[in-house]
């Protein structure tokens, strides 16, 4: 656990790492792009989202930030209060209780929000004011969530998941790198020869395929999307049935943003031994507490280091790793995706709410992707950085 001076060393570590964010919040502090706004924020708050909050503080906003389900982390909050940034709520696994923190955002009427899974914007809209003018939203998650709510919302929304630089340096690359670091750092076992299932070829499933595979794990996915299966074939996956892919693997992990896509009926095909994790960003891929509640399961161990056994009455025993939350950002000294990955995301984040708050994107504008300028931007801003660094 990293406490006291420690946490917040980490916390500034990381800070002078995101140099895009540096640059960005460099010019705001001149532009001001904020000037007398308030943004809320619903995100993960660990080092990298502190970050960011302290960038958009830069451009003249007052930020008030609440975090998601089992990833706050508490030097995270004690950091941003320190600096300004008012942080409402900790770490908790209760929805309601998170939905209260939501609520105190919106009373305070933010002009801007920065949502990361839609449920304030969803929140919002059960207590809509006329001075929101729109913001953003991190997941494929949350655009799932609201695409259907456009003609209510009508303000723009710019989804950062589905910008072009989101899908292959974070989704594909770090989401991947991260969860395969934490699937070795909580079990202390190796990925080499084990038998790796992956529900969902998405952007994320497609990382984390690929990145078990060059850890030497033999991977499968299963993917109901036809031309996502068949795009996973050519990729070099085995794409079996699921209950045969189910039945002998060592390794399960979820990314559909989907729910309960492993449940109380796989107990009978898993392998003894095997171990479950979500690497999607809502704690509901896996069915936990309908898991719990089998009468297939005899025994819970209790947690340990993020490491949950079940004992069936078949004697076999099925691992869940951080009860079904996020593995990269729940458990012990959760990390999240890189450094430089967050950067380049949290860069378009900050770069979107200019644009909202700037008036350069409209209500037609409502749940679409990242504009092309944008993209532009952020890549040439970043070339330029790795170019310096040559």
């Amino acid at each position: 656990m990293i406490e006291g001076s420690d946490r917040r060393s980490r916390i500034e570590w990381v800070i002078r790492q995101c140099r895009l964010l540096g640059a960005i919040g460099d010019e705001f502090e001149r532009t001001r792009p904020f000037a007398g706004m308030t943004i809320g924020t619903g995100i993960h708050l660990e080092a990298k989202g502190v970050a960011l909050m302290l960038t958009l503080q830069r451009g003249g906003a007052r930020v008030i930030s609440t975090g998601n389900l089992n990833s706050t982390q508490p030097g995270a909050v004690e950091y941003l209060n320190e600096h300004g940034v008012e942080a409402i709520g900790g770490p908790t696994q209760d929805v309601a209780e998170r939905n209260a923190w939501i609520d105190q955002i919106l009373a305070r009427k933010p002009e801007l929000i920065l949502d990361n899974g839609g449920d304030m914007y969803v929140r919002w809209l059960g207590r809509p004011y006329p001075e929101l003018l729109g913001g953003t939203e991190e997941t494929t998650s949350g655009r799932i969530l609201l695409a259907p709510l456009r003609e209510r919302i009508r303000k723009p929304i710019l989804v950062i998941n589905d910008s072009p630089i989101k899908q292959f340096a974070e989704n594909r690359h770090a989401v991947g790198q991260s969860t395969v670091e934490s699937f070795m750092r909580l079990t202390n076992m190796s990925t080499n020869g084990r038998r790796v299932v992956v529900l969902g070829y998405g952007g994320v499933g497609k990382g984390i395929a690929i990145n078990f595979r060059n850890n030497h794990a033999q991977v499968a996915v299963l993917e109901l999307d036809p031309v996502l299966r068949m795009e996973a074939l050519w990729d070099g996956f085995a794409v079996p049935d699921r209950e045969a892919a189910l039945r002998t693997a060592d390794i399960v992990l979820t990314a559909t943003a989907g729910q309960s896509v492993i449940g109380p009926n796989d107990l009978e095909l898993l392998a003894d031994g095997a171990i479950l994790v979500n690497v999607g960003h809502l704690p509901v891929e896996i069915d936990v507490p309908g898991l719990l509640a089998s009468p297939l399961v005899e025994a819970v161990a209790p947690a340990d280091d993020g490491i949950t056994t079940l004992r069936l009455a078949t004697g076999r025993s099925i691992h869940l790793l951080t009860d079904g939350h996020m593995v990269n950002l729940a458990g012990p000294r959760p990390l999240g995706n890189s450094i430089e990955s967050m950067d380049i995301g949290f860069s378009l984040q900050a770069r979107c709410l200019e644009a909202v708050a700037l008036g350069r994107v409209g209500a037609e504008s409502c749940v679409v992707p990242v504009p092309r300028s944008i993209d532009e931007g952020v890549s040439r801003a970043w070339v330029e950085l790795a170019a310096g660094d040559a």
